[in-house]
């Protein structure tokens, strides 16, 4: 051994035992009942460091070596502490907690008082004081999410699936998939928030995208004026307007260790309202809220989805400043009769830094971040990572999800009758059942086969081929296509597309699914779509060159002809002819295109992706591209230039309703082909889709400049508890409104290419209706007029559902 070796020894040893962890364990219990006390706080004195227990009371708690004194505490009892010398892990620390004893005179309620409000008042007042000082925090938190189902579950992509009917009504449920993840955050006033993942694992079956509920991201601080749960706000317990919306009552007084608390218990005034219920701890003196247990009211809970939505929250003061300190909530539910579901998420908050300088540039678009080797962390750096410990239930749950995924592939596993896709292995799938045959009056019956290959080579690569055989035109059909995502994020995408195909006429408004329209045809000889033939090519390269913009630039080249009708076949209704199906205006096009995309939105970086945050906030997006034409250096059939604009607009209103307000523009220079035009999104007989208009026929007003406005008010049951209705409000009806309005034009270069006769609305076209459903159910009954142009369907009544 040279010096120089033993110079990198000398070095290596401090290091290594500065940086060495220990883990102290045990169990926190009632000292004469020996009964666990579930959620109890383990804080290290004189340090930020704390944990809380699990729900059967055991604790564990990672820090470095030295002298430590610990302290659990739980409301009702007196703290117990006890010293540790660390130099190595130890195990059994149990804390004995005894029980507090108050003796307490009797409350005496005047009449017209209710000592309740007062108190309330106080700590609103205290709220106020708090948020005043705290400007700036950073904390660490350590989450833990687990769903119970009867069945084993499965995840793919973004995806979680369960299966329905397999196990006997009274199954009970199992913990069915667990996700674990380690966190920073910062908060800087107003509202700057970040959090960086900074590891996580989760059970076999689920994929590391799912794996973002953070703790800071995720919790309610009920220290907040509004608390969000299913898209709506929610007034907390100490709000500036609580006291005009719950009722309050002291239920008594407790203990925690010489201080008394106030125990009050509420509800919502109106329990036609939505909000809490349960109670909440405050202490005497100073009225700092301390700790929450409370549920969700039945009108917080639309449709009736869960059973029970439980939440527990504790508060410990850091300088003076009381923080969550953990965050817990428990959901029971079914879907529809069908499914029986769980979901438990239990967060740690610790290691608090209040009021430091921190650097605007934490605080990006990005408020979620999962760090690059976040899921290559292996098991000893979890030994030494603050975690809330396994019960016996979760471990056996990890090694039986384990092995069963370690299990062969099998196809059987993934496939169903009722599938759009069949799975032979994670990244390979061919088309399911519902969509290997295809019927229409062009083709005939045609078979399909669609190879699909996704999340290839780290989650970058896909690609899809689809074959297809019509045995009325005896034409072969291919389409294939080819993704490949660049960038840490994969926000640059390369896509090339080859095809020689059938396609759909307007196919960009067709909202409706292939076996509705196969079916029709079969069996009632109705056909709502027009067909052509296309062969060509087309390469787009996108990439998001700022955090809220995205461009891209790319190339076609396509050939167009038009398709007859081949067949006359259906079961039913022989007497009647299908429809003709009309020419297009044949054409070779070759044209460059460009576009934009922005969107302000934050995002959360789940390791792979980017992916949009839905906050519940006011949005905009804009969306916009151009297609160029031309004869002379594009060596195209025809020249145009042809311009489109998007704008999606969500806006929150009163409690959970809120407005989509979409916005389309298309402006067309010089000749477009038929086949190019833009048509009005319309609807089949006795169905209807969203932001389509709803008194207009598929493809019946087309235009190549048009200008539509497609408004959905989504007042959800909220109008109906608002105005007590009878029967509605009590079965949960949902009201939604919309109005759509159109103006379409035709100019005279690309008139003079039309095949056929179309209409257009040369002065804005307006209708108004309203849809009803219930829910958890997905569909509506809408009831839709026409304000102009009245003629056929001015009155329509419709089904909206997405299963069509």
């Amino acid at each position: 051994m040279n010096i120089k070796h033993l110079i990198i020894i000398l070095f290596l040893i401090p290091i290594n035992i500065f940086a060495q962890t220990f883990t102290v364990s045990g169990k926190i219990t009632d000292s004469q009942t020996n009964e666990a006390l579930p959620y109890s706080n383990v804080r290290v004195l004189n340090t930020t460091l704390g944990t809380a227990a699990n729900l059967k009371g055991d604790y564990e708690i990672k820090i470095s070596a030295g002298d430590y004194l610990l302290v659990a505490s739980y409301i009702g009892y007196y703290s117990d502490t006890i010293k540790v010398n660390l130099n190595k892990n130890i195990s059994n620390v149990n804390f004995l907690l005894k029980k507090t004893e108050i003796l307490l005179p009797e409350i005496v309620i005047l009449p017209g008082e209710n000592p309740a409000l007062e108190i309330i008042r106080k700590a609103i007042e205290k709220k106020k004081e708090r948020n005043l000082k705290l400007n700036t925090y950073e904390f660490e938190a350590y989450t833990k999410g687990l769903i119970r189902t009867t069945d084993e579950i499965s995840a793919r992509g973004r995806t979680v699936s369960a299966g329905v009917g397999t196990e006997s009504d009274s199954a009970e449920l199992k913990i069915t998939g667990i996700l674990e993840n380690q966190s920073k955050g910062y908060f800087k006033k107003p509202d700057q928030f970040k959090e960086t993942i900074l590891a996580r694992k989760q059970s076999a079956n689920f994929p590391p995208t799912i794996n973002i509920l953070t703790g800071g991201r995720l919790i309610q601080n009920f220290y907040e004026d509004d608390i969000r749960f299913f898209g709506g706000r929610l007034p907390g317990p100490i709000a500036d307007d609580a006291l005009d919306y719950y009722y309050y009552y002291i239920d008594g007084m407790v203990m925690k260790n010489d201080r008394k608390v106030y125990k009050l218990f509420f509800r919502v005034e109106n329990p036609d309202d939505p909000g809490f219920q349960g109670s909440i701890f405050i202490n005497d003196s100073t009225y700092e809220l301390i700790q929450v247990e409370l549920e969700l009211n039945r009108s917080a809970n639309v449709g009736g989805i869960f059973d029970t939505i439980s939440i527990f929250q504790q508060f410990t003061s850091y300088d003076d400043i009381y923080m969550p300190v953990d965050y817990r909530i428990f959901a029971k539910g079914n879907v529809l009769g069908l499914v029986d579901f769980g979901f438990e998420l239990n967060t740690i908050l610790y290691d608090y830094k209040i009021n430091p300088e921190l650097n605007d540039d934490i605080f990006t678009k990005a408020i979620v971040t999962v760090l690059p080797d976040a899921d290559k962390k292996d098991s000893l750096y979890w030994t030494t990572t603050q975690t809330i410990p396994n019960t016996t239930e979760e471990t056996t749950a990890y090694e039986r999800i384990d092995s069963l995924q370690r299990l062969p592939f099998s196809f059987w596993d993934q496939f169903s009758w009722v599938s759009t896709r069949t799975y032979f292995s994670e990244n390979f799938s061919i088309n399911g059942t519902l969509n290997f045959w295809r019927f229409n009056r062009v083709e005939g019956f045609t078979p399909r086969l669609g190879l699909y290959f996704e999340d290839y080579f780290d989650q970058r690569l896909n690609s899809d081929i689809d074959l297809a055989y019509g045995f009325s035109d005896k034409r072969f059909k291919t389409d294939f296509s080819f993704e490949y995502l660049l960038g840490d994020y994969r926000t640059t995408s390369l896509t090339l597309n080859a095809y020689n195909t059938i396609k759909i006429l307007f196919g960009s408004s067709d909202e409706y699914a292939d076996l509705t329209a196969s079916l029709l045809a079969l069996l009632n000889k109705e056909e709502f779509r027009d067909y052509y033939y296309s062969a060509g090519f087309d390469f787009k390269v996108e990439s998001e060159v700022f955090p809220v913009l995205a461009l891209s630039a790319g190339f076609l080249n396509r050939k167009d002809k038009s398709a007859q009708n081949n067949t006359d076949f259906s079961f039913f209704k022989k007497d009647r002819e299908y429809p003709i199906n009309p020419n297009i205006y044949e054409a070779t096009i070759n044209a460059v295109t460009a576009g934009f995309k922005l969107d302000f939105r934050d995002y959360i970086e789940d390791g792979y992706f980017r992916r949009r945050a839905f906050s519940g906030d006011y949005y905009t997006t804009f969306e916009s591209d151009v297609t160029h034409s031309n004869k002379d250096w594009l060596s195209s059939d025809l020249n145009f230039t042809t311009y489109r604009l998007y704008i999606n607009n969500y806006i929150p209103t009163f409690r959970s309703s809120f407005i989509n307000l979409d916005l389309f523009g298309m402006y067309n220079v010089g000749a477009l082909p038929y086949q190019d035009m833009y048509a009005l999104p319309g609807n089949i007989n006795l169905l209807s889709k969203s932001f389509t208009f709803r008194t207009l026929k598929v493809n019946e007003i087309f235009g190549e400049r048009v200008a539509t406005l497609n408004l959905e008010y989504n007042f959800r049951d909220e109008i109906f508890k608002l105005l007590k209705v009878p029967g509605f409000k009590d079965w949960e009806i949902t009201l939604n409104v919309f109005f759509n309005s159109a103006i379409t034009e035709i100019g005279e270069e690309s008139a003079a290419l039309l095949p056929v006769e179309i209409k257009t609305f040369n002065k804005p076209f307006y209708e108004i209706g309203f849809g009803l459903g219930q829910g958890i159910i997905p569909l509506q009954l809408e009831f839709a007029w026409k304000l102009n142009y009245r003629g056929s369907n001015n009155f329509v009544i419709s089904l909206n559902t997405f299963a069509f």
